[in-house]
């Protein structure tokens, strides 16, 4: 494999993570195996080949769940308190593999060195929060209507989970899963995009690693490579009770259908087209901070990413001033050198749905006042570097109800009060994230109130974009419904099971029935 961006330190950061010239698309840990067809990597960055991954065929698919299905037999029956001890060891390799990962993500990806680490940092904390949840997966006692007996409920592995997760978060969404599924004893199988499988292959060389040196069964972990059909194989198998997807609206309703016809159950996060509020109390320069990252940050490819900034009429054109400032500031180039803000879209599909997007909003009536446009020349070799954006719009314009995962920012203006703007903000088919700036409390209180914003995640004075662990991540209508990370999200991890418990030598029946012989 010839060297790559080695004044980086790529090439060194391939190796700590096992990230060979050719690797296995399927894999139960140290064991790997595949026949199928091979994925090559490139790097968005600057166009290189970084490596080649097998896809995952039908018949490694079976050898792979055959090995979930068989580690499960023995991890479920460790007790939680000693799965977290494996979490723990697992965010420990994390850390000592910190900047190579990151720089993976970045490379392979192409969003900037700082949101890679962070990226990684997420994966550590998520580790973190799954070892204190290992000796909090508590049920509830209840009081029986029947004397001499006692109910509680609690809660059970469900066996093999399965993950699909999307190019721009490579590393952490998979994180939020496995480290929670882990803890509640179940086992996992994982595809991951065909966009960035090199990632995937990393994460599983250092969970192989952990169970290696713990002598459990590498089947705890499994990994598969490829396309959309690689998915299907396991949409659609009985034997993975709970599969968790992310990505596009369009293959959440896929797998939705897929899986509820075989009565499974399934978790997703799909698309947002988040919106900012700015009210006449906010904050400017704060908002200013808070859309730009938003916008821009990830490339705009973030699914929390700020699409629509909804300003009040009488503070409009102060606030795209600053902002058309702020973007006139912006570095665009590789995203390994930290001093650039700005890396590449993904491939030239996504540099297509760009363009489409921008000639859209022109032909529905916008007005651009930040020019877009595809960068060329030394630098930007790949063709996957483009020019955030800005497009003053009408809410109802059908570009605007969509969303282009690119960093195109749209101008929105409304009068009167803020419920006004709460309407704009809700009246598309996406309920990701939300968020509102503002000093007036009785505004802020009114967006977080039942007729307030209708997103999974709403927030006061800060952006749309970036969350914490700790909280469950999600959101509502056409972004799928499913919760992830934080809170209580472990329980969907898990099967619930009410006991009833008759310590007497009596059986009276639940509501008085008499049944006497």
């Amino acid at each position: 494999m010839e060297a790559v961006a080695t004044d980086f330190g790529i090439q060194k950061a391939l190796e700590q993570l096992g990230v060979n010239e050719i690797n296995e698309g399927t894999s139960t840990g140290s064991n790997n195996f595949s026949n199928g067809d091979i994925i090559e990597s490139f790097s968005p960055v600057d166009g290189k080949l970084i490596a080649k991954v097998k896809s995952t065929t039908k018949e490694d698919y079976e050898k792979a769940m055959q090995a979930a299905t068989s580690a499960f037999k023995t991890w479920r029956l460790m007790p939680a308190p000693q799965r977290g001890e494996i979490i723990r060891q697992f965010g420990d390799k994390l850390r000592e593999k910190k900047e190579a990962l990151g720089k993976l993500v970045s490379y392979e990806m192409g969003k900037s060195y700082q949101e890679g680490l962070g990226e990684v940092q997420e994966m550590i904390d998520i580790c973190d929060f799954a070892v204190g949840l290992s000796r909090q997966l508590h049920g509830l006692t209840m009081h029986s209507e029947r004397p001499g007996h006692r109910m509680y409920e609690q809660y059970h592995p469900l066996g093999v989970v399965g993950i699909i997760s999307a190019f721009n978060f490579p590393v952490a969404v998979w994180s939020w899963n496995t480290a929670l599924a882990w803890i509640c004893g179940d086992v996992c199988i994982w595809k991951p995009s065909e966009k960035a499988p090199l990632c995937g292959v990393a994460c599983q060389n250092i969970a192989a690693e952990v169970f290696k040196n713990n002598n459990l069964p590498e089947g705890i972990s499994c990994l598969i490579n490829g396309d959309y059909r690689v998915g299907e194989l396991m949409t659609k198998d009985t034997r993975v009770p709970l599969v968790s997807a992310t990505g596009s609206t369009r293959m959440g309703k896929i797998v939705a259908q897929e899986v509820a016809g075989r009565l499974g159950k399934s978790l997703l996060e799909l698309g947002g087209n988040n919106a900012i509020i700015v009210t006449p109390d906010a904050d400017i320069k704060m908002t200013v901070i808070g859309a730009v990252f938003g916008a821009v940050g990830t490339c705009g490819q973030r699914c929390t990413s700020t699409r629509r900034l909804i300003i009040h009429d009488s503070i409009y054109d102060k606030v795209k001033d600053a902002i058309v400032d702020a973007y006139g500031q912006l570095r665009i180039g590789n995203p390994l050198d930290e001093s650039n803000h700005v890396g590449p879209l993904i491939d030239t599909d996504a540099v297509g749905m760009y363009q489409n997007a921008l000639t859209q909003v022109v032909e529905e009536g916008g007005n651009i006042v930040v020019e877009g446009g595809v960068l060329s020349g030394e630098g930007y070799e790949s063709g996957c570097y483009v020019k955030p954006a800005i497009a003053e719009a009408e809410p109802h314009f059908n570009i605007v109800q969509h969303e282009t995962f690119a960093p195109v920012l749209y101008l929105l203006k409304y009068s009167g009060d803020v419920e006004n703007a709460i309407d704009i903000q809700n009246n598309v088919a996406q309920g990701l994230s939300s968020a509102i700036m503002t000093n007036n409390l009785r505004e802020a209180e009114r967006f977080l109130s039942h007729a307030g914003s209708d997103c999974g995640i709403a927030n006061v004075n800060i952006g749309t974009s970036g969350a914490e662990i700790g909280g469950a991540f999600g959101g509502e209508k056409e972004t799928g419904g499913g919760r992830e990370s934080g809170s209580d999200a472990w329980k969907i991890y898990m099967r619930r099971q009410t006991n009833t418990i008759n310590y007497t030598t009596e059986l009276p029946l639940a509501q008085g029935i008499k049944f006497d012989l």
